[in-house]
């Protein structure tokens, strides 16, 4: 078990240690008690919450909130179990508010919520290898109608086009004015949609012409990184542990899963791809895959792709990024910023 989380820990460039983070209380009459609270909790397990009352206060009855969502009352000083099976990974926040003489007192606290489940080695077999352009400094790769398309970053150089990817041959290609870093895209609603790096900007084109026709504002702090769609709804990474959901029609980022692989977060979340109802997605500078459960946000299994680098001409600067599935021939296909070649491959345990 040990090596086994050992190599988990290097494909993902995890710390495999506990973390017991939390936030001690605000003021000095009550403090939610975390004396029995553990390290971390998991989504199988409930939290009894209670407060410490070191002044002895007469309590009239306690409101308990969950991410400032009001989840139950008890008289005097009575806890309050609490049920965590459908909370996000995560940090939550925990609030007590405390009635007490005809006034009252908030006591609050972080817990941390981890995932549960170990993920699965995963192997792939190499069934094709195609030519891949050096200069395509690679950051979105998507088939769309069985032709292959490819957003790339770089000021001054940013582009997405289609191609044939068994010769290379493009079809048609867009560059970016030169004051945007491309980043990812995705194709739904006969719309393609793209991501530009630090600019907290995006871009609507028509899919058939790629004549842009809407630029937005990200209506979050954040940077744009990796995109997929499920047919509903846009996902989008943003270097972090999160992945967000964007309502596509007004572009406003609704809800996040945050990426835990057992009790550690998955920082760096970069390419997406939602493949048979899973996340796949590279973690930047890493040579590895984390398939991901869209809905918890847990790793199920890891992809170790250092075996590609003994195939292609790359410097520890090129990186893995770019998987797109082909739902044609039902493979993948993976490459990285600058690599020479991108493989088409298939996935089993």
């Amino acid at each position: 078990m040990k090596k086994y989380n050992l190599l988990i820990a290097t494909l993902l460039g995890i710390t495999l240690i506990g973390c017991g983070d939390t936030k001690k209380g605000e003021n000095s009459l009550f403090t939610i008690d975390d004396s029995a609270f553990p390290a971390h909790f998991t989504s199988t397990e409930s939290v009894s919450i209670g407060i410490s009352n070191p002044k002895e206060k007469q309590v009239d009855s306690i409101a308990y909130f969950v991410n400032d969502k009001k989840v139950g009352t008890t008289k005097g000083s009575e806890k309050f179990k609490f049920d965590l099976k459908d909370q996000k990974l995560g940090y939550q926040y925990l609030k007590a508010t405390v009635y007490f003489g005809g006034d009252s007192s908030d006591a609050t606290k972080r817990i941390e919520l981890v995932s549960n489940v170990e993920p699965k080695l995963l192997s792939y077999k190499i069934i094709n290898t195609y030519p891949h352009d050096t200069a395509s400094f690679t950051e979105g790769f998507e088939f769309h109608n069985d032709t292959l398309c490819e957003s790339t970053g770089q000021k001054g150089t940013s582009y997405f086009r289609k191609y044939d990817y068994k010769t290379g041959k493009v079809y048609k290609q867009i560059d970016l004015d030169s004051k945007y870093f491309g980043e990812g895209i995705t194709f739904i609603n006969d719309k393609l949609y793209q991501l530009t790096w630090q600019e907290k900007t995006g871009f609507i084109y028509n899919a058939k012409t790629f004549k842009l026709e809407k630029t937005f504002k990200f209506t979050k702090d954040i940077e744009g990184w990796g995109m997929t769609n499920d047919g509903k709804y846009i996902y989008q990474s943003d270097g972090t542990e999160k992945i967000w959901k964007m309502d596509p029609n007004n572009q406003n980022l609704i809800d996040y899963i945050n990426v835990y692989s057992g009790s550690s977060k998955i920082k760096a979340v970069n390419e997406l791809e939602l493949i048979n109802g899973k996340f796949y997605a590279n973690v930047f500078e890493k040579d590895a895959i984390a398939i991901i459960n869209p809905a918890s946000g847990a790793v199920e299994g890891i992809l170790n792709m250092s075996g590609l680098r003994k195939l292609v001409k790359v410097t520890s600067q090129d990186v893995l990024n770019g998987i797109a599935y082909n739902p044609k021939t039902k493979t993948i296909f993976v490459t990285g910023k600058n690599w020479d070649k991108m493989f088409e491959i298939t996935v089993s345990e």
